[in-house]
């Protein structure tokens, strides 16, 4: 089957990848076997935007909120996020993991990648949030006391504006995700879980993404 030809792309797509544990619920599984399940939809939605040529995505991880959670399932999503920056450096990506690391609830193995890396050709920008939270990426402005420009002093400068945000899992709100990257972001909602992702959804966004009025406040 031939991919969809789009007259348009966004250059940078956000990914909230939402309802992991409902699904393992659904299942008849713990609420923290959902995580490991939402590994592969990362890595097909990945070669769909490869193939598209898409410049640049970032994949929600988890929040500083998300640490709140019981153990048993903070460790699951942890070790989820490890495991697919694991794979990704096997691929081909610029590949960027954006966080608190002052904080214990970042995993450790993933501190290498706070500064980007690329692997193969580096043809597509992979942002990954790890215990991330939205005070945190601000504060950061206020306390750096040697930039002119706000957005040039949050913790998340590397990462660009985002053109469209596309979350799974029929929740309708960024939870904090990127608040200076998504200030024009287009939001579309695929009302399946995460788990269940199949290319066709991602591939709806970018239709209903055609016919938005880009104009940036303009």
């Amino acid at each position: 089957m031939s991919e969809p030809k789009f007259k348009r792309l966004p250059n940078h797509v956000g990914i909230i990848p939402d309802g992991n544990r409902r699904w393992a619920q659904q299942q008849g599984l713990s609420k923290e076997a959902g995580y490991d399940y939402g590994i592969s939809p990362g890595f097909a939605l990945y070669e769909t935007c490869l193939e598209f040529g898409i410049p640049e995505i970032t994949f929600y991880g988890f929040t500083q909120d998300n640490t709140k959670r019981p153990s048993a399932q903070k460790s699951a999503f942890q070790k989820a996020c490890v495991d697919a920056v694991n794979v990704l450096t096997n691929k081909d990506a610029s590949l960027l993991v954006v966080g608190n690391t002052d904080s214990p609830q970042f995993p450790k193995e993933l501190l290498p990648y706070t500064t980007r890396k690329t692997y193969g050709k580096g043809s597509i920008k992979v942002n990954f949030l790890v215990n991330y939270g939205w005070k945190w990426d601000l504060n950061h402005a206020y306390n750096n006391k040697n930039s002119k420009h706000f957005n040039e002093s949050i913790a998340s400068i590397d990462i660009s504006r985002i053109d469209l945000i596309v979350r799974w899992g029929n929740r309708r709100r960024l939870s904090g995700f990127l608040p200076v990257q998504s200030i024009y972001a287009d939001f579309y909602v695929v009302d399946e879980l995460w788990p269940d992702f199949k290319p066709e959804h991602f591939h709806q966004a970018l239709h209903w993404y055609q016919d938005q009025d880009i104009t940036l406040g303009g």
